[in-house]
């Protein structure tokens, strides 16, 4: 069911920061979370995606399907344990070879935040912590909390689905308000966009708002 309508006129931040946290609602919209996170890439002509996440949590959760990801070149590290799952990917980021680093990895200390941050800056690329949990100390610059929407409408035909679309609520940053926004997957460019209807000045009979706990 979707959210209840609380209007904001805080902008999108759909420039990605170096460092972002994305936590998934609920267990089951672990996948809505993935697509978010990426779509928090860099446009790149054919960009390089990078996951890291131990046995275990690949196991619980399951393993993105890569031809399922058109356009995009997936890298998967599947690791012993999350301090590996960390590592490899600080080394990910540092290297500069990829456009975005994804980590499977819930427990995670400042400290080694912070060197995911400065491993993204010096490689150029974007580091997305995924996770099911949220709250604790992070270097992360933003802190977002996802959930699946209602699809779009169809017009061709009622009885089909439409764009998919999800709520993504940033809940904390260092540079931006709060909000929530409705985002739907483009067909032409398989990237998230902005809702049709919240994509002038993001009001509209749905809005931004705040998910519940």
């Amino acid at each position: 069911m979707d959210p209840p309508p609380l209007f904001s006129n805080a902008p999108y931040p759909a420039e990605p920061a170096a460092l972002e946290e994305v936590c998934a609602t609920a267990p089951g919209d672990l996948a809505t979370a993935f697509a978010f996170a990426l779509s928090r890439a860099p446009e790149a002509v054919r960009p390089v995606v990078f996951l890291a996440a131990p046995r275990a949590w690949l196991a619980e959760h399951g393993r993105p399907y890569g031809r399922g990801l058109p356009g995009v070149d997936l890298i998967l590290a599947a690791t012993s344990t999350g301090t590996e799952g960390l590592w490899a990917m600080e080394q990910a980021l540092r290297s500069g070879a990829v456009t975005i680093a994804l980590g499977g990895i819930e427990e995670a200390s400042l400290a080694q935040t912070r060197r995911l941050g400065f491993a993204a800056h010096e490689g150029g690329s974007v580091g997305v912590m995924l996770r099911l949990r949220g709250g604790g100390l992070s270097a992360a610059r933003r802190r977002w909390r996802i959930a699946p929407a209602a699809s779009a409408a169809q017009p061709a035909d009622v009885r089909a689905p439409g764009a998919g679309r999800l709520w993504a609520e940033l809940v904390r940053s260092r540079s931006e308000r709060p909000g929530m926004w409705m985002l739907e997957q483009a067909d032409e460019t398989h990237r998230l966009r902005l809702a049709d209807r919240l994509a002038g000045d993001g009001l509209g009979a749905i809005g931004r708002t705040n998910l519940a706990a």
